[in-house]
């Protein structure tokens, strides 16, 4: 069976899971809104044979643009050491993911905090596919925009209280739930998923 580290440091919690095939061996979950990078690699350390795998899966976004870049340092480190491949996963495909563990296969909107007082939205369906691409909006927009009933993530109480109607699940993503992802959420391109246009530009309007 093939063992997969997956790191996950994209958002406020970080998170790092050990998998044989798709059975968990061990794993942590942190919430703590800053430091993943003083944290992060002493959790790795931490799990069986200090995280040793065949292969790594790491979160690239939405959602932090620090957290994001951190945790794709640590794998792309670990994947030349160990000579391990990467594969990466969508942080709102993960959140709903594990909302279907909770409450069964249901279509529902992943909301997550964004920057500058904007959400992360993104619909799936049943079956965990996405419905149409993530985009960042404004809590109104967000409340009108039509999402399914049921909302996941840091922002989907808030979502529901604008609303007025729908069910909140509150969830932050955890690595330990990997394995409920669908095949199709997996990515071979591993590059960030920012969700939205970093503030930073380079000067002179240059490409980075």
């Amino acid at each position: 069976m093939t063992r997969t580290l997956v790191i996950d440091s994209a958002t406020d919690a970080c998170s790092v899971a050990l998998f044989e095939g798709s059975g968990l061996v061990a794993g942590e979950w942190l919430a703590l809104g800053r430091g993943h990078a003083e944290r992060l690699v002493p959790m790795i350390a931490a799990l069986p044979d200090k995280g040793r795998a065949d292969r790594i899966a790491v979160a690239l976004g939405p959602g932090s643009f620090t957290g994001i870049r951190v945790g794709l340092a640590a794998a792309k480190a670990l994947g030349v050491a160990w000579h391990a491949p990467l594969v990466g996963y969508s942080t709102l495909a993960l959140l709903a993911a594990q909302a279907r563990i909770e409450a069964g296969e249901q279509e529902l909107a992943v909301v997550n905090a964004g920057g500058h007082g904007e959400w992360f939205v993104e619909s799936f369906d049943a079956e965990g596919r996405s419905t149409a691409p993530v985009r960042s909006l404004k809590p109104e927009a967000a409340a009108e925009a039509g999402l399914p009933a049921l909302a996941v993530g840091s922002r989907a109480e808030a979502l529901i209280e604008l609303r007025k109607h729908g069910e909140a699940m509150p969830l932050s993503p955890d690595a330990r739930a990997f394995a409920a992802l669908p095949r199709t959420a997996l990515l071979d391109d591993i590059r960030p998923i920012y969700g939205r246009a970093p503030d930073a530009k380079p000067a002179g309007g240059g490409m980075a």
